[in-house]
């Protein structure tokens, strides 16, 4: 293998960006709620987006390397703008729809248990939901947008 890869600062930024602002979403939805949930970690959604950080840490990283009018920069700020547009808005409102169906299949398989007087079965597994948290609020694709920035910066400005 290619030692060269590990010192792509610019994939190591986003790739670090991406871990920290999934790491950052368990206290901060801790602070919310007061419970602690792990599976964040591996969640799509929530508080920053990963997805913003990961392209924006990017977008920052090659912005110091080869700066702000090479046509690479020019890449990847598009690519940053067309996720971030992707991750608020398609994305957030396929989860809206999604949490609409799952509302629509609870209250069919109600309607068939009353008209029917279905009977409960033991061990009958629970159908699998369609997941609602796919996409983020404006909020939070800012908020990654930013943690991204700040990563890249710091490790610009202060560790190389």
């Amino acid at each position: 293998m290619n030692l060269s890869l590990l010192q792509n600062t610019p994939l190591l930024v986003a790739l670090f960006a991406v871990i920290f602002a999934q790491f950052v979403k368990i206290p901060i939805h801790f602070l919310m709620t007061r419970q602690i949930k792990w599976s964040l970690f591996t969640s799509t959604g929530g508080m920053p987006s990963s997805h913003s950080a990961s392209v924006t840490g990017l977008t920052t990283s090659i912005a110091y390397e080869t700066g702000l009018s090479s046509p690479i920069f020019a890449v990847a700020a598009m690519f940053s703008f067309i996720v971030m547009y992707d991750a608020s808005g398609v994305r957030y409102q396929a989860g809206q729809h999604a949490a609409v169906l799952n509302q629509l299949r609870k209250d069919f398989q109600t309607l068939l248990h009353d008209l029917k007087k279905w009977p409960q079965m033991d061990g009958q597994e629970k159908m699998e939901e369609l997941k609602t948290l796919l996409g983020h609020k404006r909020s939070e694709v800012f908020f990654g947008a930013l943690t991204g920035i700040f990563i890249a910066i710091i490790t610009y400005e202060l560790l190389l």
